[in-house]
């Protein structure tokens, strides 16, 4: 096969055995890769019902045909199971050169089944794959178990080019909302290191030397090699480089989806005067990129002085939001140092960030206790803060209580209302209330709240509900395409104009002959076969919602202030457009349409 490794590695822990199978073309096809395949062996392969963190869920790690040839942001990886969190399917999506690395091994996908009677890690050096023991790096944080598997490679260089993921203690302690952490960022929504702890399956390794078989050699690197040069002219490009994903700062300021004090108001008085430039100027060390990135999104930080010294990645602005402003804390330091705390322990920090405010508002509103909390646990307390993420990745004290998640400590206190998410998926940091479209587009996403699940970059107040639809409809359906070709969504989910180039890029790689509307409804295709997992798995029509403030409770303060999201507008015309019925179900017209039937 060409772009594809076509080989898929099974890897069966209750038995201590793998199998290597090949690559099925027609299934290639017609998912493609990334979160396609992936959805399509899960799907199945599974109950749907099945307790996520019981033997009989399954993990997959793949990549897609363009990972590592060479085309621009070509290094992503695709995480996919049934989500411990939210019940639904998951589909975590990670950086670095680890995807890039698998494919260079000879693989598409790695399926992991069943669970280690003892913790063991994968190591796969090309054709070479063995089951290692790992209990002598079980409870280790995530920075130590890289520099101990990598110890035991063998020679240097081969060490310094593997590439490993692996858990933390929170994927050990099966916080719901544990990742799979990588050196430049992680696999994090969803809990899927919850599922691999559950596994004892402590990291994976990867080294390969195979390469990328290309179809049109000629035509690849021709399209490609014009296609970094129009990147390297872009402005985003520049800016990027300087600010990464601080740069984002700006845009949520102007849009007013700044969440803040667990989604109560779209700014914060005391950040007003704050943007991408101040956190450079305070805390960046360094510019990293993942494979084949222009961009150099990755920023190493470093807070020297104070009780929150520390240095590591990012923080990105997701990352920073629901730690810091969502948290009510302006504090740099504080939402750096919880940031590398949730990477070191292995867990989401959008979830983690979500959870602490929810805990923060009850507290506020008299329904949780100080002796319950350990904490005077008002918004703004920034040691608590930080405080709370280490004892949540090691379940201690209260930590154990906010590792279920926010929407189960709602529960647990009786005020489900201040659980701010979507099918028990805690909310990224834009304020839905600030654009419908973003409203729409986290009620209705498969895996729960999520922001790289759209096309959501336009950064100017949206009240109009008329189209909305359509676009969200149209930008979940082309994201699919950018994960299952295995491209970078922060770029290719913003540069939706050039669909022409990828079409070529990729028909170059493959041989295949996509046009944008095969490709548009390959995406439509994984989109619906998405939902038929959650649908088996007991989800509805009812879980396609938001929570009742963003409905009912007009936004407190910022440029969408006073609005609140009208769901139930666009929700009939969402559904209409994907062929769905009344109670969200796809018709067997759409099904047998879409090669599902």
């Amino acid at each position: 096969m060409n772009g594809w490794a076509g080989r898929i590695l099974r890897v069966d822990l209750t038995s201590g055995k793998y199998s290597v199978e090949s690559l099925d073309p027609e299934l290639a096809r017609k998912f493609i890769g990334g979160r396609g395949l992936a959805a399509k062996y899960l799907y199945d392969e599974i109950d749907p019902l099945v307790d996520p963190l019981t033997p009989g869920n399954k993990l997959i790690f793949t990549v897609g045909p363009l990972t590592g040839t060479g085309v621009p942001s070509c290094g992503r990886a695709m995480v996919v199971t049934k989500s411990p969190l939210s019940g639904a399917i998951a589909c975590a999506n990670m950086g670095g050169f680890f995807a890039s690395e698998l494919k260079f091994a000879g693989y598409d996908m790695v399926i992991f089944e069943g669970k280690s009677p003892t913790p063991v890690y994968l190591s796969i050096m090309n054709d070479k794959v063995e089951i290692k023991p790992a209990p002598h790096i079980w409870g280790k944080r995530t920075g130590e178990t890289s520099e101990i598997i990598k110890s035991e490679i063998g020679d240097k260089w081969t060490a310094k080019e593997t590439q490993v993921v692996r858990i933390g203690p929170a994927g050990e302690n099966l916080v719901k909302f544990a990742s799979v952490i990588h050196d430049y960022g992680a696999a994090a929504r969803s809990g899927i290191g919850a599922v691999m702890g559950s596994k004892n399956l402590k990291a994976l390794a990867v080294w390969g030397t195979k390469g990328v078989t290309i179809a049109d050699k000629k035509a690849f690197r021709k399209a490609t090699l014009a296609f970094w040069e129009r990147i390297r002219e872009a402005k985003v490009t520049h800016r990027n480089i300087q600010y990464g994903t601080w740069d984002l700062i700006f845009m949520a300021k102007k849009l007013g989806g700044m969440s803040t004090k667990n989604f109560q108001a779209g700014e914060m008085e005391e950040l007003k005067d704050f943007d991408g430039r101040k956190v450079r100027e305070q805390i960046w060390v360094n510019t990293k990129s993942c494979y084949g990135c222009p961009r150099g999104t990755f920023k190493i930080s470093r807070v020297t002085d104070g009780e929150f010294a520390g240095e590591g990645v990012g923080p990105e602005f997701e990352s920073w939001n629901q730690l810091g402003p969502m948290c009510g804390v302006s504090d740099l330091a504080a939402t750096t140092k919880a940031s590398y705390l949730c990477d070191e322990l292995g867990m989401d920090t959008i979830s983690a960030g979500v959870t602490i405010a929810c805990a923060m508002e009850l507290y506020e509103k008299g329904y949780l206790s100080e002796k319950e909390a350990g904490y005077k646990l008002n918004f703004g307390n920034a040691k608590g803060m930080v405080e709370l993420v280490e004892k949540i990745g090691l379940r201690q004290g209260f930590g154990d209580v906010l590792a279920e998640g926010a929407h189960r400590v709602a529960e647990k206190y009786k005020h489900p209302e201040i659980f701010m998410g979507v099918k028990k998926q805690e909310m990224p940091a834009w304020h839905p209330q600030a654009r419908q479209d973003t409203g729409l587009a986290y009620a209705t996403a498969n895996c729960g709240a999520c922001h790289t699940r759209g096309v959501l970059n336009n950064i100017e107040v949206s009240t109009e509900t008329v189209g909305q639809a359509a676009r969200v409809k149209w930008g979940q359906d082309y994201v699919t395409i950018v994960d299952v070709t295995g491209l970078c969504w922060s770029l290719w989910g913003f540069w939706t104009e050039y669909m022409d180039e990828l079409l070529t890029m990729l028909n170059a790689a493959t041989g295949e002959t996509y046009t944008e509307q095969s490709l548009l409804q390959a995406g439509e295709r994984i989109w619906n076969l998405e939902r038929l997992f959650n649908l088996k798995a007991g989800f509805t029509a009812a879980d396609d919602t938001l929570p009742k403030r963003m409905l009912e409770e007009p936004c407190l303060k910022g440029p969408a202030e006073g609005q609140v999201v009208r769901l139930k507008e666009m929700l009939p015309d969402y559904y209409q457009l994907r062929g769905w019925d009344e109670k969200g179900v796809p018709t067997k017209k759409k099904l047998k349409e879409l090669g599902l039937a």
